[in-house]
C-alpha cells in the first residue's frame, strides 16, 4: 500500500516548531528596529510639506487641464 508523503510532510513541518521560536522571533525584531536609523522630526516636516506641495500642484494642474478640455469640448460640440 503507497503512503501518503503530504501528510507526512504536513506532520514533519508541524512538529519541527519549537515553543520559543515566537520569543526569538520577537527579540530579533526588537534588535532590528534598534538598528533602524530613524529619521529626525525636521526631516519628517520636511518630506511632508514637500510632499503635499506637489500633490497641490499636481491637483491644480489637473483641474486647468481638465477646465481647458471642458472648454474645448464645449466649442467642438456647440
Amino acid at each position: 500500500m503507497a503512503k501518503d508523503t503530504t501528510s507526512e510532510k504536513k506532520s514533519e513541518k508541524n512538529g519541527n516548531k519549537k515553543p520559543g521560536k515566537i520569543r526569538k522571533w520577537f527579540k530579533d525584531l526588537k534588535i532590528e528596529f534598534k538598528k533602524v536609523v530613524w529619521p529626525s522630526k525636521k526631516t519628517v516636516a520636511d518630506n511632508t510639506s514637500v510632499v503635499v506641495g506637489v500633490i497641490a500642484l499636481a491637483a491644480v494642474l489637473v483641474g486647468l487641464l481638465d477646465t481647458g478640455f471642458l472648454e474645448l469640448m464645449r466649442l467642438i460640440y456647440r
